[in-house]
């Protein structure tokens, strides 16, 4: 049994370690067990079409989207423009963070 800290949790950011999304950022949309999460994207890989990871696979940011997990959480479901935002929110504060 893994550590409950390092399995990844519903809105959490991630960076793809292996794979052919190699290096891509992707946000969490459900755990399925403590081996695997979904993952989506909303640009290549989209909710519709998550994809099953394995966590090894994947880098946890410890960054979680809190518009991301409010919607999931309320609804069920997050939309794919909700997971861009919170992507590309994330890219910009760090690279904001690393030009300093």
């Amino acid at each position: 049994m893994k550590d409950p800290e390092s399995i990844p949790q519903v809105g959490e950011l991630v960076r793809i370690l292996n794979g052919r999304d190699q290096n891509q950022y992707a946000c969490v949309i459900e755990v399925l067990d403590d081996r695997f999460v979904r993952i989506a994207d909303g640009d290549k890989r989209k909710v519709d079409r998550a994809k099953k990871k394995n966590i090894s696979h994947i880098q946890g940011l410890k960054i979680i989207a809190p518009e991301v997990k409010n919607s999931i959480d309320e609804t069920g479901r997050v939309t794919n423009a909700k997971l861009r935002f919170a992507i590309s929110s994330y890219l910009e504060n760090s690279l904001l963070k690393e030009g300093e």
